[in-house]
């Protein structure tokens, strides 16, 4: 989001687009602001959904200061330069595949060494500090509860007090006391992820108890249990559970695996940091004997061979990452079991295996689904809708307008509907892509330029995910078929088809586009 006073501009948050292909291309294009009109970015925390373009904006021009927490910038060290490789493998990996052939090369949408620029302009400013970002703007950040060094944003500007939530965390989280932000604000930023969804509310004993029966259970079918987990936050919440479990003799004595090796690195910063986390009773619980930290891929590989194990890996939404070779080995398994403990956003192939799909496609191949597909909601980051609500409301009186985002637009019509019903004549805005606002004091925010009208179908399922869906499924329908001739009549029914449509497509009169904004991160 930016925030402009006259010639002076800030972003809060700087993050990469992560759901359906068709969404993660808005990655790659263009900024809608000359980023080195850009006088200082305020992050609030390290996850790649806030922070994963700060690379594209230093290797374009940003040569500013970066405001965080101390441990955000110890965290982004790592989850930048991971980004960064993320980048450069997947666009080697699609240049190399056979049906790219022909076409442009595939760039990468920045390098590992733009990560550690972006990173170095990092300036560490810890919590109810005030610090000047840019002059007219005064800021001070506040704790979200969320991850690690996660923090909202408190702004000053033009006689206005702003608060940003960034993500907060839920009610009792492990590691972090419960967010905390100030009162009677003009404006408001709120996220609102899981908007439509309250979870049961549950101690860290009993997720525990939760977590001990679905590795009982798991283990008893004698594959492996994969979990995939977000390197950061997730998985150290789950090594102090699986530590305890195992100390108390609640769970097998079963090999747990950490394949990643940015989880282990931020699981050292966690460790670094210990002094600040809650619920660490002075152990170094990340380096029980049962962890094993998997660090070179023929490591990785070698567990493509064992059972009973618990293997963690990343990333969270099986987007990308170690956790794709695992799923390969492990979802034709009817022995084995995945297990997710976080946010599946639509699009990804997490959802889609939550959504029930009996195959999917992963790296090219074709794969069964025959694991055990199982949930547990226990271990989200986020707040759930009502814990949104009482945090919004604890924020009054807020004079201007409440602005939601950060989630899909189900979730964001259900918070608002929940808070407009408190007051009816409240101003709550869900903004779109590439809208700007006028703010001013004690009254509601006047939007002063549309946006991409586009997004709501954007975050949902693309066309990308049907043909994986429809690829995936092509040989087992045309099987069904009896005969070798009727099979290849299928076949060239469906090429006329699609010869069709693109003839159809190409003789129909050219249309006005209307111009669309660029996408401002």
């Amino acid at each position: 989001m930016e925030l402009r006073l006259g010639d002076r501009a800030i972003l809060v948050d700087c993050g990469l687009f992560q759901g359906s292909r068709t969404l993660e291309t808005l990655n790659h294009g263009a900024f809608g602001f000359a980023p080195a009109s850009i006088d200082a970015v305020v992050l609030t925390h390290a996850h790649i959904d806030h922070c994963g373009l700060l690379p594209k904006l230093a290797a374009q021009g940003f040569d500013r200061p970066v405001w965080c927490t101390p441990a955000t910038s110890d965290l982004l060290e790592y989850m930048l330069a991971d980004a960064g490789r993320i980048q450069e493998s997947e666009a080697d990996r699609r240049n190399r595949r056979r049906d790219r052939a022909g076409e442009s090369r595939f760039e990468p949408l920045y390098t590992e060494e733009d990560a550690l620029n972006a990173w170095r302009l990092t300036h560490p400013t810890p919590l109810c500090q005030w610090f000047d970002p840019a002059p007219g703007f005064r800021a001070r950040f506040w704790n979200a509860g969320h991850i690690l060094g996660a923090a909202s944003v408190e702004i000053e500007a033009a006689g206005m007090r702003l608060l940003l939530s960034g993500d907060l965390g839920p009610i009792n989280k492990a590691f972090h006391p419960d967010p905390l932000s100030p009162t009677s604000l003009d404006h408001v930023v709120c996220e609102a992820t899981y908007g439509d969804r309250a979870r049961e509310k549950l101690t860290i004993e009993q997720r525990r108890t939760q977590l001990e029966a679905e590795i009982k259970e798991a283990l008893s079918r004698g594959g492996n249990l994969v979990i995939p987990s977000f390197a950061l936050e997730r998985t150290q919440e789950l090594l102090l559970d699986l530590a305890k479990l195992a100390d108390a003799n609640r769970i097998p004595n079963a090999p747990i695996f950490v394949d990643s090796p940015l989880a282990s690195r931020a699981t050292k910063v966690f460790a670094a940091h210990a002094s600040e986390l809650e619920d660490m009773g002075g152990e170094d619980v990340f380096r029980h004997s049962s962890i094993h930290y998997v660090e070179d891929v023929a490591e990785s590989i070698r567990l493509n061979a064992i059972s009973g194990a618990i293997i963690m890996a990343a990333s969270g939404m099986c987007e990308a990452g170690r956790i794709r070779h695992h799923l390969k080995h492990n979802l034709f398994r009817r022995d084995s079991t995945i297990l997710f403990v976080g946010f599946q956003a639509k699009g990804t192939l997490g959802r889609v295996l939550l959504d029930g799909a009996q195959r999917v496609r992963i790296s090219g191949e074709d794969v069964n689904v025959r694991a055990r597909i199982r949930r547990i909601d226990s271990y989200s980051a986020h707040a759930d809708r009502d814990e949104l609500h009482s945090w919004i409301r604890a924020r009054g009186p807020i004079s201007g307008s409440l602005f939601l985002d950060h989630g899909e637009p189900e979730a964001v019509a259900a918070l608002r509907t929940l808070i407009q019903a408190d007051d009816p004549a409240a101003s709550i805005i869900a903004p779109q892509i590439g809208e700007v606002y006028a703010l001013e004091p004690g009254k509601p925010a006047r939007r002063i330029q549309t946006g991409r009208v586009d997004m709501e179908q954007l975050s949902g399922l693309d066309w990308q995910n049907d043909y994986a869906d429809f690829i995936t499924h092509l040989k087992q329908h045309l099987g069904r078929i009896r005969s070798e001739r009727a099979r290849r009549e299928a076949l060239a029914q469906m090429r006329r088809v699609l010869d069709a449509y693109r003839e159809a497509k190409q003789h129909q009169p050219a249309k006005c586009q209307p111009a669309k904004c660029q996408p401002a991160k």
